[in-house]
C-alpha cells in the first residue's frame, strides 16, 4: 500500500476538524488541539524545539475558518485568532491523531 493521505478534511458546524485517510481511519480535532500544535517557526523555536508561547494562551473555542491543501504533502489551517502560517504535513496530522487526546 502507498503513503497515507487524507481523502477528505472537513470543519464540522461545531468547529471540530475531521480528516478521513485513505487507509479508512478517520480522525476528529478540536480546532484549539491543532493550533496549540502549530509546527511553525514563529510557533516553536526551530532550533531547540520548544514552544513559544504558552499553549494555555490558545482559547478553547478557537475555530479554523478554512485550510488549503500544501503541495501534496500537507494542508495549513486559517485559524480565527488571525494565524495561518503553519503546514501540518500529513504525517504529522496523522500521529497527532494517533496521540491521546488529553481529558
Amino acid at each position: 500500500m502507498g503513503e497515507v493521505v487524507p481523502r477528505a478534511i472537513e470543519i464540522f458546524p461545531n468547529g471540530e476538524i475531521g480528516i478521513a485517510w485513505s487507509d479508512g481511519r478517520e480522525d476528529i480535532h478540536p480546532p484549539a488541539r491543532l493550533r496549540r500544535a502549530c509546527p511553525c517557526a514563529e510557533c516553536v523555536d526551530e532550533l531547540t524545539g520548544r514552544r513559544r508561547y504558552d499553549p494555555a494562551r490558545i482559547p478553547d473555542d478557537l475555530r479554523a475558518t478554512g485550510w488549503k491543501a500544501v503541495g501534496g504533502y500537507g494542508v495549513r489551517f486559517d485559524w480565527s485568532d488571525g494565524h495561518d502560517t503553519g503546514i501540518y504535513s500529513f504525517e504529522y496530522l496523522r500521529a497527532l491523531g494517533e496521540a491521546p487526546h488529553p481529558a
